[in-house]
């Protein structure tokens, strides 16, 4: 099945990277193209992720972007802090994750909840 360069899945490294991921009753995840790269650059699994949209504490809301407004999310993969964009497209219940990264100290304080001034 051929999804549109933004609804592409992740590619099939182990089961957790595959299919419709549930995060709630009838939402899944998609995957930019960007989200997927950058989940193979910082070696983020899906149930990472997940666990981060999860019960991860929303440090920033984009409400003007588009095409879904957008917020930024602070979770834990252990013991690494990671941030998450994601946005909700509620015709469809679906999550779109647009990036994922551990958050840089230079740019972040030590809370990674705050933007740095250095």
């Amino acid at each position: 099945m051929r999804f549109p360069r933004w609804r592409q899945r992740p590619p099939k490294r182990s089961r957790s990277w595959f299919g419709g991921i549930v995060l709630a009753p009838d939402r899944k995840l998609l995957f930019t193209k960007h989200a997927r790269q950058r989940m193979l650059d910082w070696d983020v699994s899906v149930v990472a992720l997940r666990r981060v949209i999860d019960n991860g504490e929303v440090i920033e809301d984009y409400p003007d972007d588009e095409p879904y407004p957008s917020r930024l999310i602070l979770g834990w993969d252990e013991r690494r802090p990671l941030h998450v964009v994601a946005a909700d497209q509620t015709e469809t219940e679906e999550t779109i994750v647009v990036t994922v990264y551990e958050p840089n100290r230079s740019q972040w304080e030590n809370d990674f909840r705050t933007r740095s001034d250095r």
